[in-house]
């Protein structure tokens, strides 16, 4: 067996420690979140050895990986975003038939708009994505204030285009799938594990942690919040990130009467989105959520010229008057979301500056969850072939790399 073929069962050993260090892994990932498994799973698919490294515990519901749904769609004003939204479904479509799991909900993306609310519709953000996607020739479907009435009666706005490839992304599904496949394909993940120090060892990277140390080929930082604590354990390494953390600044569960209940299942409700006033409200999916997931937030990407509309219950008032009567709570459990941004609004995604095999992913822009499977590729394959086929220029981590060595 080649190095890439052997079982890598350091069960099997006395001193899994020493197993660690005396067989490296061609791959170390630090961070188990969807990210990091996701690019577990592309360099095992390789046939690679691989390990993950997580500080707290894969699945924590506290992190911004888990809950219980994220919308994914391709509906940006940026064509890039787009591009690249659009090929992640094509990638969560391979994950599903590998994996044999169904981890979407395709009940599109519908995004609205409301002359009371945002009186120029040609510049909202509902007009501009669809145009976006127009021109990349995805598919949509659009409707006029009579028609969204007759298709969607508990909706109240003047017109809205339907991202028909979208939907609602079943989180517990993705990590029960990423953990049974990697189990599957040999990757050995290891829990509360607390990096230390990163130093070159030869042509890999020796990783000293409070569980010990591991050697490695190529490393991989997709450690969320805790990046830049990573990147500061990396001898040498002058590359700081800033990222914020953030989240909606309300989010409530809609349980409607049993006599109104189907209309609001994704077997017939979309995603519904007003970008430009913050909102975005998920369907209920049987067996995963049983109310209606509303929240109010600042997107990035939106115009910025403001709306006239302030908070849930507004929105609810003016656009989604089927909800009224419906129970409602506020969401205090799994389902609350958790961002990373970054300063200049873009993915920070490529070689760590100064490194060779060495690589950071983060600042998802508050939409990142879709990007999962894709970004999981790009990072595999920059590990073991040392770059990918996709442009990622745009994302370099360079731009943020320290001009003065850092005490």
């Amino acid at each position: 067996m080649n190095r890439f073929t052997e079982p890598f069962d350091l069960a099997d050993t006395n001193d899994p420690l020493s197993a660690e260090t005396a067989n490296p892994s061609d791959l170390l990932i630090i961070g188990g979140g969807v990210m990091g498994l996701f690019t577990a799973y592309h360099a095992a698919e390789r046939s690679a050895r691989v390990v993950v490294l997580e500080r707290g515990r894969i699945g924590d519901p506290m992190t911004a990986s888990y809950g219980r749904t994220r919308s994914f769609r391709s509906d940006y004003l940026d064509a890039t975003y787009a591009r690249l939204a659009h090929e992640a479904i094509h990638l969560w479509g391979d994950f599903e038939r590998e994996t044999g799991a169904r981890v979407l909900v395709r009940c599109g993306c519908l995004n609205i708009a409301k002359r009371s609310v945002t009186p120029d519709l040609d510049r909202t953000y509902a007009q501009l994505s669809f145009e976006t996607l127009a021109r990349l020739g995805l598919s949509t479907e659009s409707f006029d204030a009579e028609a969204l009435r007759e298709r969607f009666a508990y909706l109240d706005a003047d017109m809205a285009h339907l991202d028909v490839d979208g939907g609602v992304v079943d989180l517990p599904a993705v990590t029960g799938a990423l953990t049974r496949a990697l189990a599957e394909r040999g990757v050995r993940t290891q829990e509360d594990v607390e990096t230390i120090a990163i130093e070159r060892d030869g042509d890999g990277y020796r990783v000293s942690t409070d569980a010990g140390d591991f050697k490695t080929r190529s490393l991989v930082v997709t450690a969320g919040h805790g990046t830049n604590d990573v990147l500061a354990a990396l001898r040498r390494c002058r590359l700081r990130v800033p990222i914020t953390k953030d989240r909606p600044s309300e989010a409530k569960y809609f349980v409607p009467s049993p006599d109104t209940r189907q209309q609001f299942t994704a077997s017939v409700m979309p995603v519904i989105a007003y970008l430009d006033a913050g909102i975005y409200c998920h369907p209920i999916v049987d067996g995963l959520v049983d109310a209606v997931k509303v929240g109010y937030y600042n997107p990035p990407d939106l115009p910025r010229d403001g709306a006239n509309l302030n908070g849930i219950a507004d929105f609810v008032e003016q656009c989604m008057p089927g909800l009224r009567t419906a129970e409602a709570r506020d969401v205090d459990d799994v389902d609350q979301c958790d961002y990373d941004l970054v300063a200049d609004d873009e993915f920070v995604l490529g070689a760590i500056p100064g490194f060779t095999n060495a690589f950071v992913g983060v600042g998802w822009r508050g939409t990142g969850y879709k990007f999962a499977p894709w970004v999981g590729r790009v990072l595999a394959a920059c590990a073991l072939q040392g770059g990918t086929v996709y442009d990622i220029g745009r994302f370099d981590p360079a731009r943020f790399e320290e001009s003065e060595p850092i005490a």
